[in-house]
């Protein structure tokens, strides 16, 4: 039985990567360090590593309920530590009284340096507080490169994990029946529009499936698959149920607040 059955066509070359870490770790004792994960990738970091019995992994984003992480994969004699995972964190320091600064200016000015999306983890924000969980082998760039965001004059303060911004994930759970498992039929039911104006949405590259754009209105879902709408929030499939008798499906879905 080959592995890639329980995986989509366009996972495999994530999949082969994960292989290759476990086989160097299982070769040489000694423990890899992944970029940043979004949680469909440490879902298949770990259904293929997590059963191991000589090679174990672990994952750790610089916070709890962080949503991208970076997995440690080592040989089952390595003790964990949250210092293996080189996570730095950095509040933003700004003129608050003057300037308003979003999600996405962060996101873009970050991204215009030239750095991976991999190399960064959560963007926390709390009021007018930023913070910037990162890779620590950016650490050095990044207080040289990031002078601005936005229209806003910026510095970075290097922080303890302790003075970290708690994230609250709101999920809330129901249930669903939809006549396929189409990604347009499932945003149809789950957000309430038009078949048309789901398909529209797709189109215009503002779907996002495992934090991937999809732009196939007939891509199918499958359970543990996280979709995201813009301006309509994001919504999880955590279990598919089955038929009902006019043959429809019921799924269960956990909606973001």
């Amino acid at each position: 039985m080959s592995i890639y059955q329980h995986f989509r066509p366009e996972e495999r070359e994530f999949i082969d990567q994960v292989l290759e870490w476990k086989r160097i770790v299982t070769d040489t004792y000694v423990a890899k360090l992944t970029d940043f994960l979004d949680p469909r990738l440490q879902q298949i970091v770990h259904l293929i590593i997590g059963d191991s019995t000589d090679v174990h992994c672990h994952f750790f984003g610089g916070v709890d309920n962080a949503e991208r992480k970076r997995a440690l994969i080592y040989p089952e004699y390595h003790i964990v530590d949250h210092n293996d995972f080189q996570v730095t964190i950095f509040e933003v320091e700004y003129p608050k009284k003057f300037v308003t600064i979003e999600h996405r200016e962060v996101l873009g000015s970050l991204m215009s340096l030239g750095l991976k999306r991999e190399k960064f983890g959560d963007i926390l924000f709390e009021g007018d507080r930023i913070q910037i969980i990162i890779a620590t082998e950016i650490n050095s760039y990044l207080r040289l490169q990031l002078a601005s965001i936005g229209r806003a004059k910026i510095s970075l303060k290097e922080i303890p994990t302790n003075e970290v911004l708690k994230i609250e994930n709101k999920w809330t759970e129901e249930a669903a029946t939809v006549s396929s498992m189409r990604l347009d039929t499932i945003i149809s039911a789950l957000y309430n529009v038009s078949r048309q104006k789901s398909q529209i949405l797709i189109e215009q590259g503002l779907v996002k499936v495992n934090f991937a754009t999809s732009l196939k209105t007939s891509f199918e879902c499958h359970e543990f698959d996280m979709i995201s709408v813009r301006g309509y929030g994001r919504t999880k499939i955590t279990s598919i149920e089955g038929k009902t008798k006019k043959e429809k499906w019921r799924i269960i879905v956990g909606k973001q607040k």
